[in-house]
């Protein structure tokens, strides 16, 4: 079944929000009428506005997930504010998308919808039935479906295509990873803490860009109000609904599971400290000052989450996939659009009977794999980009993708066959390449949407929130 929870946020899941206390940001109370009329003006977002309407549709959307959760709401200020802020920063990567050239098409867009639909085990009918049911029009849906993929390709842009991970920054993960410290498992062989995974929370008061230093203390002040609060027991998801600026501070500050190598580096001293249930003292960054929760540990010896923890096993077996693919990567004669059309040409031409390995060799863009007509060998997990990863693994034997996207360009991928054998040697050192460069990609992506932020003109017109303390923001039990 769809996880509706998670799909129909509108658009707020989609963003990456650093921070809420900006310099450019003015607060003052709205129009004399904001209260009452649904086309009032609650935000201009640099030549945009977002319309009470749109705030008030947000808002039911995520009132309705956090119920679904059990998740106490916030009080409706605090939670439009929340809100707001993802709405101003979704409207600000659309923007940026367009002045990239970054467009969607109807094609790209239904191909999207057809996937997800078919990895719910869905048919489009059953999907638009679903989404339906909760309350959502299939139009908004494809909206919010194609902002997410404006957001990508943004992404992939501006932050995953740039990033560089060098040999010496292998060596020394790895180094760190099999070298006995804190976060190491004792035998590891550099899989990120001998195939241990952290399921990690975090809550995050923000500093602005070149903050004084009376904002810095009033953050710090604030933060630790709220550490305060959770050491007398307060809910950590409760606070992080409230008070955090993290762009998961609408799902309880969830971060998901990491393995140690996929921690993000601010994290990566404090989490393995922690036992499940526990909560780090102030970290600070340049985004403000974080409180990291764990959760749950699962995999290498995670039970008994201490230093006689056993060691990974060498020879455990893994699932390995042998693949072949075509990539088109896109520049100044080829758009994404173009790509993706040509993809599904090239895919209709296979299906059709047309050798597989004869269009690699004519057309794929990844001159090593096009001469061997595509082929790309054994894949082990963790070794190719989460995008394609995904898109693999998602494939039965002799199945073909749906044209996708990766910071390398856009692909096909055929699955050939699978098999259960050991991982080599050189499997380590692949994957931890492989965390480098999603570590670094999370968290340049994280600083292009904060400078994305405090560069827009922002004019806030709800009224402000009051100053209450921090007991106060503890929200009430959702009904």
């Amino acid at each position: 079944m769809i996880r509706m929870n998670k799909l129909l946020l509108l658009p707020l899941l989609l963003l990456l929000l650093t921070g809420t206390a900006q310099a450019e940001m003015t607060f003052g109370p709205g129009p004399e009428d904001a209260g009452s009329s649904l086309d009032a003006i609650v935000a201009v977002v640099n030549d945009d506005v977002i319309t009470r309407r749109e705030l008030d549709a947000a808002v039911a959307q995520i009132e309705r997930q956090l119920q679904q959760k059990k998740v106490p709401i916030p009080p409706r200020p605090v939670l439009e504010r929340q809100v707001l802020e993802r709405l101003i920063l979704l409207q600000l990567q659309v923007r940026a998308a367009e002045r990239n050239g970054i467009t969607v098409d109807d094609a790209t867009l239904n191909a999207a919808i057809d996937t997800l639909a078919q990895r719910n085990k869905m048919t489009l009918t059953q999907l638009r039935q679903t989404i339906e049911k909760e309350g959502v029009s299939f139009a908004q849906f494809r909206d919010d479906i194609r902002r997410e993929l404006l957001s990508a390709r943004l992404r992939q842009k501006m932050v995953d295509s740039q990033i560089q991970v060098s040999e010496q920054d292998v060596e020394s993960l790895q180094a760190q990873m099999t070298g006995g410290g804190e976060s190491a498992a004792p035998g590891s062989t550099g899989d990120g803490g001998g195939g241990r995974e952290y399921h990690i929370a975090q809550i995050l008061i923000s500093v602005p860009e070149n903050a004084s230093p009376a904002q810095v203390e009033a953050a710090k002040r604030q933060a630790s109000e709220v550490l305060a609060q959770l050491r007398k027991g307060v809910d950590f998801r409760q606070l992080a609904v409230s008070a955090s600026a993290g762009r998961q501070a609408l799902e309880g500050g969830d971060l998901g599971w990491r393995s140690a190598d996929q921690l993000p580096t601010l994290f990566a001293e404090a989490v393995p400290k922690l036992r499940p249930g526990q909560f780090s003292d102030l970290i600070r960054s340049p985004s403000g000052f974080h409180i990291v929760k764990l959760l749950e540990v699962r995999g290498g010896g995670a039970a008994a989450a201490s230093p006689s923890a056993p060691a990974a096993d060498k020879n455990a077996l893994v699932t390995q996939t042998r693949a072949q693919h075509i990539l088109l990567r896109t520049s100044a004669k080829l758009t994404d659009d173009e790509a993706h059309q040509k993809l599904t040409q090239l895919r209709n031409q296979i299906e059709s009977g047309q050798d597989f390995a004869a269009l690699a060799r004519a057309n794929s863009d990844d001159k090593n794999s096009a001469a061997k007509g595509g082929d790309l060998g054994w894949v082990m997990p963790g070794t190719v980009v989460p995008q394609f990863e995904q898109a693999m693994v998602s494939l039965q034997p002799n199945q073909i993708s749906q044209p996708f996207q990766t910071p390398f360009g856009w692909h096909i991928v055929q699955v050939l066959e699978r098999r259960e054998a050991p991982a080599p040697p050189e499997a380590g050192r692949a994957k931890v390449r492989e965390a480098l460069l999603r570590r670094r990609a999370d968290e340049e992506w994280e600083q292009a949407l904060r400078r994305l932020r405090d560069e827009a003109y922002i004019e806030i017109r709800l009224a402000p929130v009051p100053a209450l303390p921090t007991e106060a923001l503890a929200p009430k039990e959702a009904p």
